[in-house]
């Protein structure tokens, strides 16, 4: 239209970089629609697990999405009452004063004096308080955006419309199991996207191997169709840092598709795939084979 002004939506990320804010509310809009969602009821996105790789696919979802609060809420689950030691308190001070734009965010959030008793020994920090200050505690070095730090498990899942997976795959079994109880009234069925690498060995009835997103299935009773894999050559702090990674989710394509274009960023590009297995095995192995090389 003539005399018209197009004006690009940007939003600043917690690292300092840009990114365009163009195509992010219509790729949430699809989502939305797709889940069913109502106008006035957020998706919810849930991730499990706050190692360094669920941290930063968390603070990934919460940087691009986050501004659009009507629609969706990101928030991840960790357990409570992991204390930092001195030598890790002493190394965050470190990190916090060496970054001005973290520096002023927390002085901004009054979180800061809290760091400054925690080196000086006069404070205990616990690893998921910090980690709504940004901070993973397996990742000093690279800080993140604020998250939503929950702690208690029911809380955090009852009502997910999508559960990140990012435990490690011996922990995944267990917490999935205690999910299943929370769910046992839920009237939809969520999306599950599994982040966990490893493989469990089984001899019964004959040997074979069972997958992370297998024992999802069977500890939620979650049908197939709805649990992904996702997985690539990537390094947590690389992908939050802007380097180029890419991945491919894979599962059944009703919801592979979708999901891979909400997760799609210029720096991290998600290519879909519906061979769950053979990705999901090889995530597994592919340490063992950067070792054995």
């Amino acid at each position: 239209m003539v005399g018209s002004i197009e004006v690009m939506n940007r939003n600043l990320y917690s690292n300092g970089g840009v990114q365009n804010g163009n195509g992010l509310e219509e790729k949430l809009d699809e989502l939305r629609r797709l889940l069913g969602k109502a106008d006035g009821d957020p998706l919810r996105i849930v991730g499990v697990g706050a190692g360094a790789w669920g941290s930063v696919f968390a603070a990934l979802l919460q940087d691009s999405y986050g501004q659009f609060r009507e629609k969706v809420q990101i928030r991840i689950w960790r357990r409570a009452g992991k204390a930092v030691d001195r030598a890790t308190a002493e190394h965050l001070f470190e990190v916090i004063n060496s970054r001005e734009d973290v520096l002023r965010r927390l002085i901004r959030r009054c979180a800061y004096l809290k760091y400054v008793e925690a080196r000086l020994g006069d404070r205990t920090l616990y690893a998921d308080e910090i980690l709504k200050d940004g901070f993973c505690l397996n990742m000093i070095e690279t800080p993140l955006c604020p998250l939503k730090v929950v702690t208690n498990l029911q809380e955090a899942v009852w009502d997910a419309d999508i559960v990140v997976n990012g435990l490690p795959s011996t922990e995944t079994r267990d917490v999935f199991e205690e999910i299943s109880h929370y769910w046992k009234e839920r009237l939809t069925v969520p999306i599950i996207i599994s982040l966990a690498k490893g493989i469990e060995a089984a001899l019964q009835p004959v040997p074979h191997i069972i997958t992370p997103t297998q024992m999802i299935n069977r500890a939620t009773g979650i049908p197939m169709d709805n649990i992904l894999y996702l997985g690539g050559p990537n390094i947590a702090s690389e992908i939050y840092n802007k380097e180029y990674a890419n991945a491919r989710i894979c599962g059944a394509e009703k919801w592979r598709k979708p999901v891979a274009k909400f997760l799609r960023q210029p720096h991290f590009v998600v290519w879909d795939n519906s061979d769950l297995v053979t990705h999901e095995v090889m995530g597994g192995l592919k340490n063992v084979y950067a070792i054995g090389a």
